[in-house]
């Protein structure tokens, strides 16, 4: 099978991994790089975290829309699950999920949530930023599993261009069924980008999980 994003870079800042008391996983959007959402992880800085950006090959996880069928997004976003799963064993070496944030914008949101359904457990938290579960409308979320309280945070404007409302408020549901801790804020009018309420609730989920 094809694997389009092995062996690109992967981005750290912040504490080392080996001394780290917890760890960050900042998944860009299409057309974005890591060193783009690194921006975001600057933001998001606490002591004693490790920051960890994977890049996907020509700037983007998948080629076509998150809402297409799966299959149209094969090779690569089987691939793409790839790379977040890979980069998650090499931080548990170091640090346990439980103390691991799982965040994407966009794109990478998306990537990150579906991720994050399909292995679910424990983790430190997940923030979807502006993003929804992979798949067309009416696809079954039989995700198996549990994510045992680990909360999670959805924000997404209420017209976003690329992501209908409908779809971050699914996920939420799916997440909130599987056990999640979900926080979920649509912001009126908001354009596809990141807001400072988004920054501050995803700072409370990392000082939480570097206690």
């Amino acid at each position: 099978m094809s694997v389009p994003h092995q062996g690109q870079p992967v981005l750290q800042a912040g504490e080392p991994l080996a001394t780290a008391r917890a760890a960050m996983i900042l998944v860009h959007g299409r057309g974005a790089s890591a060193a783009d959402i690194m921006t975001l992880g600057a933001e998001l800085m606490h002591p004693g975290v490790a920051y960890l950006a994977p890049q996907a090959a020509g700037n983007a996880w998948y080629p076509n829309p998150f809402t297409a069928p799966m299959e149209s997004n094969e090779p690569y976003l089987s691939s793409a699950l790839e790379v977040v799963g890979s980069l998650l064993a090499t931080i548990e070496k170091s640090v346990p999920a439980e103390r691991v944030i799982l965040l994407g914008f966009s794109q990478g949101a998306c990537l990150t949530l579906e991720f994050a359904a399909r292995n679910a457990r424990r983790y430190g938290g997940v923030a979807g930023l502006s993003g929804g579960l992979i798949g067309p409308e009416g696809t079954p979320r039989d995700y198996s599993g549990s994510f045992d309280g680990t909360p999670a945070f959805q924000g997404c404007s209420d017209v976003d261009p690329h992501i209908g409302k409908d779809r971050v408020l699914e996920a939420a549901d799916v997440y909130r069924r599987m056990g999640a801790m979900v926080t979920v804020k649509l912001y009126p009018g908001m354009g596809h980008t990141v807001n400072d309420d988004e920054l501050q609730a995803v700072r409370e989920i990392v000082v939480a999980a570097a206690r």
